[in-house]
């Protein structure tokens, strides 16, 4: 009850704030775009599971409406520093002993903070080099309790409006979200992730081109991850690279592998391989970090991607269309043909958006991958879609910016590959053909395999 009250009144404050900034700024028309910089501002103020309900949405391009995915892109995940002694005392408390009697140094100073956790750097009794990630003290309370409100909003909303259901059941929605996030709260399913993505490489042969921090399961608990700390540059980084890799190009044809595989053979993808989570470590290999975001591949949707995988690399529009018909949810009968022709004409601009990436690359040897044109171009695909009568799942949504990620890193460290036939690169769908560099490996042991 105490944390219903609580929320209610910031609730409240938040609501009055924000209204504050409109009364100053009032907009120069009602439109989707200035609802949605409300309710970012809105979303922002309210704190740690609505700054998660706003990275949902940004995550969400076949879910949500263009104009809120773009603008809760800013959604920022600013949140205040817990003070070392709440961190310690959530360590102790959850690993049900002192800190000296699991680390023998542990950084006051965090390394990062974010709504719901922070970072701080630490070494082992045993020695290794690690990072513990501390939940923060009250927010899963919070959590529920917003999620509820949530929760209950979404099905007033979606009864009062029918209409607001178009793009899919709020309620579903919402409770997806709910379970999501409440998972997220239980550390113990990261650590999961981290060992079945770390078995994935093994079992795969993986491990000498590849690498996931390795959790400590005796450091850790539902509010305590503690875990291998990687060093390394980003993806990004082509200088950075070149200090630890004398084949930036093989490094890429590495990672783009070993995810492309993963799509195929592991449990899950990684679904958030934006720069910060894809290093380039001091050893050559190419190391994934954080997997609070994963997605996974329902069957349907991967024999889909599988033919739309072949389709892209014949430049067959029509095959792409019928691709993505087959995995989406049609609401009338498509015309495959005026889709075949708005999906060529995407190509064109995804093509014309791949030089400007390559002629930065060239004029500084670096460059960054814009997250907003690559969000533009997953909308466009959902919004060409959805004008022709067609839902696309919301895992074709996350696969399809993974694919957009590494297509820029490609642009930036091996501008002449061509991903689409290169028989050194793995296949994105089921199918399971493909096959990813194992230590040792030349690349032209690498064949028969077609990529997205």
């Amino acid at each position: 009850l105490r944390t219903s009250l609580t929320r209610t009144a910031a609730a409240a404050r938040a609501a009055a704030l924000t209204l504050a900034d409109v009364a100053r700024e009032p907009p120069e028309a009602l439109n989707d775009a200035f609802f949605a910089r409300v309710l970012r501002q809105l979303f922002e103020r309210l704190g740690a599971t609505y700054v998660k309900l706003g990275q949902f949405i940004a995550s969400s391009p076949t879910v949500f409406p263009p104009d809120y995915v773009r603008e809760f892109q800013q959604c920022l995940d600013s949140s205040v520093t817990v003070p070392f002694r709440e961190v310690k005392a959530i360590i102790e408390e959850d690993l049900g002993r002192p800190l000296g009697q699991v680390y023998s140094y542990v950084d006051s100073e965090p390394l990062a903070s974010a709504s719901i956790a922070q970072v701080h750097a630490a070494k082992l009794l045993t020695g290794e080099d690690v990072v513990i990630k501390v939940q923060k003290p009250g927010i899963a309370d919070v959590l529920k309790t917003d999620l509820g409100f949530v929760y209950i909003a979404a099905r007033v909303l979606g009864f009062i409006n029918p209409e607001l259901n178009s793009r899919g059941s709020l309620s579903d929605i919402a409770s997806d979200l709910r379970t999501s996030m409440l998972g997220e709260l239980d550390f113990r399913q990261e650590l999961g992730n981290l060992e079945v993505f770390r078995t994935f490489l093994t079992e795969n042969g993986l491990d000498g081109v590849a690498a996931a921090p390795k959790p400590y399961p005796a450091a850790s608990a539902r509010r305590v991850l503690t875990m291998e700390r990687l060093r390394g540059v980003a993806m990004v980084d082509l200088e950075g690279i070149r200090k630890f890799s004398d084949e930036p190009e093989m490094t890429l044809v590495s990672a783009l592998n070993v995810w492309s595989l993963s799509v195929q053979r592991c449990d899950f993808f990684h679904a958030d391989v934006h720069a910060g989570n894809l290093l380039v470590l001091e050893d050559g290999r190419v190391g994934f970090l954080d997997f609070g975001i994963v997605g996974r591949m329902p069957a349907k949707v991967s024999a889909a991607v599988d033919a739309l995988s072949v389709a892209l690399a014949e430049g067959d529009a029509r095959g792409m269309a019928r691709a993505l018909i087959s995995m989406g949810a049609t609401v009338d009968e498509v015309d495959e043909a005026s889709f075949a022709k708005d999906i060529q004409k995407l190509l064109v601009r995804l093509g014309n958006a791949a030089v400007d990436v390559v002629e930065e690359a060239a004029e500084r040897g670096t460059a960054t991958v814009d997250e907003a044109q690559i969000q533009d171009i997953v909308l466009d695909i959902a919004q060409v879609a959805g004008n022709n009568g067609l839902k696309l799942p919301r895992e074709f949504g996350l696969l399809i910016k993974q694919a957009l990620y590494f297509d820029r890193y490609q642009k930036l460290l091996a501008p002449d590959l061509d991903m689409a036939s290169d028989p050194r690169i793995a296949s994105l769908g089921g199918s399971g053909k493909g096959a990813a560099p194992a230590a040792g490996k030349a690349p032209t042991d690498v064949v028969d395999a077609e990529l997205v």
